[in-house]
C-alpha cells in the first residue's frame, strides 16, 4: 500500500501550486474519456465532461424540470406536434482563431439546425440520432427563433432535449476540426477546453464570457478550471480522494465501501471531519425477469412469479451487500425520484404466504419440486444467491447460472432466458422511457421489451399518454400502468439504485441529481 501512494503521490506531483490557487475542481475519470464531442457523449464519463463545455436549448435541475438555457423561453402548439423556442442574443460560442484572432461569436437558430442535422447524419454516425426519431422537421425561423415539428405527440421532449447530444455546435469548427472535433470542442459552457493528454489529464479552464449568472446576479461559474485525471482503477481513485489530492468520488465501490461506511450506510468517523456525503435518488431499477413466452410452467405461473416478488427481504438484502445504499424496491418498475413513482404498488416480504402459493403451484400442477433458474453476471452474483438461500425456504428450488454480459445481453434480447437480471437506466427523466418496456410493439430484439409482457388495456394507456399534455393527469396514468404491470409479475424489482457523491469539506454546491448529471458552474471550493 505504501508503494501503491508514493506512485500516487508522484503522479499528482504534476498539479501545480498554481493550478492550486487558481481554484481548481479535481476529480479522476477511472472509465476514460473517448470524445468531448457532444455527439457521441453517450457514456456517463463522456457526458460529464461535454456537459462542462457545452449547451442546449433548454437544461434539467436537481429536480427534474426542464429549465431554459439558451432557449429563454418557447411555445408549444395545442396539438403538442410544433414547439418554438426563443433564443437569448448574449450566448457566445468560445473563442476561436477561425472566428478571427480572439474573437467569438453569438449562437444563432442557424446553429441549431446545422447541430440537429449533423446528429442525424448517417455519416456521422452519432449514437444520440436516435433522440430525433419523431421529429418531422426543424427550421430557423429567424436568427433567434427555431422551430421544430413533430410527427406525433410526445410529452417526454423536451425531456430529450436535455441531452448532450442536443447541444448547439459551430459548423465553421467542426468542419475545420473534421474528425478531430472531439479532441478540440469549442461550445458556449461554463468552462472551455485548454488541454487533453490522453490517458493522463484534462483540463477545462473558466469561460469568463458564459452567459448564465447566479440568483443574486454574479457570474457563472465560481471555479477558475477543472482538471480530470485518468488513474483506471478505483481503489487509486479512492487513495487519492482520501489524501485530499481529488475533491470528488462517485458511487460505491466494493474495494473502498467498507473502508468508508458503516454497515448502516453512514460515513466512518475516520472521515466524517474532512469528508461529506450526499446521496440521493437515481433513475435506475434493478430486476429479475420473467420471459413470458417461456414454455416453463414456472414461469408462466403468477403463483410462482408472485412468490418470487413476496419471498425474500430486500432492506435485508441492501443492508448486507450495499451498506445500505439503494432503495429496496416497494413500488413498481417506475423508479423513486421519477414523477409517477408509487410506493404502494409493489410487494411486500412475506415469506409465509410464499410457501403457501408454492405449495398451490405444486397441488394445482402436481409438480412435487418446482424449479427455476436465474441468469446474472459475475457482478451481481451476491444478490442472486441471497435471493436464491430465501426462496429455497419456500420450497422453490432456484439454481443460478452466472454468463458473460455480452453473452447475458444477446441471450435477454433474443428471449433465450427464462429469468434473467436486468436493469434500465432513463436515457431520459420521463416514466414513459421505463413503461416502453412493457408496451407489446417493442419486443425485444427489435425494441426493449425483454419479457414480452402484452396487455391491451396497458397498450391503449400507453398511446393515450403521447397525447396527455397535462402533467398530472399524465403522472396518474404513468402509475396506473406501472400497477397494471405489477398485478401481472412479469418482473421482480429488487431495488431502486442511488446516486452517492463523497467531496472533501472544502467543496460546496455540488448537488445530486436522480440522471447523476455532474454540474459545475456553481460549485465552489474554500481553503
Amino acid at each position: 500500500m505504501k508503494y501503491q501512494f508514493i506512485i500516487f503521490l508522484l503522479f499528482i506531483g504534476c498539479t501545480s501550486k498554481k493550478e492550486d490557487s487558481l481554484k481548481v475542481f479535481k476529480y479522476n475519470e477511472h472509465k476514460n474519456i473517448s470524445s468531448l464531442d457532444p455527439a457521441f457523449s453517450k457514456d456517463l464519463a463522456d457526458i460529464w465532461a461535454t456537459n462542462q463545455l457545452f449547451n442546449g436549448l433548454v437544461q434539467v435541475n436537481n429536480e427534474l424540470q426542464v429549465l431554459p438555457c439558451i432557449a429563454k423561453d418557447w411555445d408549444i402548439s395545442d396539438n403538442a406536434l410544433s414547439y418554438t423556442f426563443y433564443l437569448r442574443n448574449d450566448v457566445y460560442f468560445h473563442k476561436h482563431i477561425i472566428f478571427g484572432k480572439d474573437s467569438t461569436r453569438t449562437v444563432n437558430a442557424q446553429d441549431f439546425v446545422y447541430s440537429f442535422n449533423r446528429i442525424k447524419d448517417p455519416n456521422l454516425a452519432s449514437p444520440g440520432s436516435w433522440v430525433l426519431n419523431k421529429v418531422k422537421e426543424f427550421k430557423a425561423v429567424n436568427d433567434s427563433t427555431f422551430q421544430i415539428q413533430l410527427k406525433q405527440p410526445f410529452p417526454a421532449f423536451l425531456g430529450l432535449l436535455t441531452m448532450k447530444y442536443c447541444s448547439v455546435v459551430p459548423k465553421e469548427v467542426v468542419e475545420y476540426y473534421g474528425n478531430e472535433f472531439r479532441s478540440n470542442p469549442i461550445g458556449t459552457g461554463p468552462f472551455q477546453f485548454k488541454r487533453w493528454e490522453e490517458n493522463l489529464k484534462l483540463v477545462f479552464r473558466k469561460n469568463t464570457s458564459y452567459f448564465e449568472k447566479d440568483e443574486n446576479g454574479n457570474n457563472l461559474p465560481y471555479l477558475e478550471a477543472v482538471a480530470i485525471t485518468f488513474l483506471p482503477d478505483k481503489q487509486s481513485e479512492f487513495l487519492q480522494f482520501a489524501q485530499g489530492n481529488i475533491d470528488y468520488v462517485s458511487g460505491l465501490d466494493a474495494s473502498y465501501k467498507d473502508e468508508l461506511l458503516t454497515a448502516k450506510g453512514e460515513l466512518r468517523h475516520t472521515y466524517s471531519k474532512d469528508v461529506n456525503m450526499i446521496r440521493g435518488p437515481y433513475l435506475n431499477t434493478e430486476y429479475l425477469g420473467f420471459f413470458m413466452e417461456s414454455d416453463i410452467t414456472e414461469v408462466q405461473s403468477e403463483l410462482i412469479r408472485e412468490a418470487i416478488n413476496i419471498g425474500f427481504d430486500r432492506k435485508n438484502m441492501m443492508l448486507y451487500l450495499r451498506n445500505g445504499i439503494g432503495i429496496p424496491a416497494s413500488g413498481g418498475f417506475i423508479p423513486k425520484g421519477l414523477p409517477g413513482y408509487n410506493p404502494n404498488i409493489g410487494f411486500t416480504y412475506n415469506p409465509e404466504k410464499a410457501k403457501e402459493l408454492v405449495n398451490n403451484f405444486k397441488t394445482e400442477t402436481g409438480i412435487a419440486s418446482p424449479e427455476i433458474s436465474i441468469t446474472t453476471t459475475s457482478n451481481y452474483l451476491s444478490f442472486c444467491e441471497y435471493i436464491q438461500r430465501e426462496l429455497q425456504k419456500t420450497g422453490l428450488q432456484v439454481n443460478v447460472d452466472v454468463i458473460p454480459a455480452s453473452s447475458l445481453k444477446d441471450a435477454k434480447a433474443n428471449g433465450k432466458l427464462d429469468l434473467f437480471r436486468a436493469s434500465w437506466v432513463a436515457d431520459y427523466p420521463d416514466a414513459e422511457n421505463y413503461l416502453s418496456l412493457f408496451y407489446s410493439k417493442n419486443f425485444a430484439p427489435n425494441g426493449p421489451n425483454y419479457t414480452h409482457y402484452t396487455n391491451e388495456t396497458f397498450d391503449r394507456w400507453y398511446e393515450q399518454a403521447f397525447t396527455e399534455t397535462n402533467t398530472i393527469n399524465r403522472e396518474a396514468l404513468y402509475s396506473q400502468m406501472d400497477s397494471l404491470v405489477m398485478g401481472k409479475a412479469p418482473i421482480v424489482p429488487l431495488f431502486y439504485d442511488e446516486v452517492v457523491r463523497f467531496t472533501r469539506k472544502s467543496v460546496s454546491g455540488l448537488g445530486i441529481n436522480p440522471i447523476n448529471l455532474l454540474e459545475l458552474k456553481r460549485v465552489e471550493k474554500s481553503n
